[in-house]
């Protein structure tokens, strides 16, 4: 575990930069499901957008969640960086989750998309666009601050 300490400051680094990479798909995919939601499926159009779904998915999302669960795992193993009680860890991590879950919806609704079978509307994907904000403002506020 000594190893973690030497390295605590390149895992943290890493940390953050998968961290801003998981959130730019997350920002980006819901933006593409608004444009795609108005496409007529087997357009030219919703084919593009197709790709563009399924490589943000695999080429940045799901690579940039694997990394930051990893990295994150690794600081708080690291000694010294986490000890006892935390509320504010605890509320970051249920907000992870939350995270996780989103993605798990994006990755979801890209398969409908996929098979021209999407069931919401462009509002609706509008909508959805402001949760993965809300959840990093607060997670970052529990971070820095800790306020319990």
């Amino acid at each position: 575990m000594a190893a973690l300490s030497d390295l605590y400051p390149w895992i943290k680094a890493l940390h953050i930069i998968s961290v801003i990479a998981w959130m730019a798909g997350l920002l980006y995919m819901p933006r593409l499901f608004v444009y795609h939601a108005v496409a007529p499926a087997g357009s030219a159009l919703s084919e593009t957008f197709k790709v563009m779904e399924r490589r943000l998915l695999r080429g940045i999302i799901l690579p940039a969640t694997v990394a930051s669960l990893i990295f994150g795992v690794l600081l708080m193993a690291t000694p010294g960086v986490v000890g006892g009680h935390h509320g504010w860890l605890d509320g970051k991590l249920t907000l992870v989750l939350g995270l996780l879950v989103f993605t798990h919806l994006l990755g979801r609704w890209r398969k409908a998309f996929d098979q021209d079978r999407n069931l919401h509307t462009q509002r609706f994907f509008r909508w959805i666009n402001e949760l993965p904000t809300v959840l990093m403002v607060v997670i970052v506020i529990l971070v820095v601050v800790k306020p319990f």
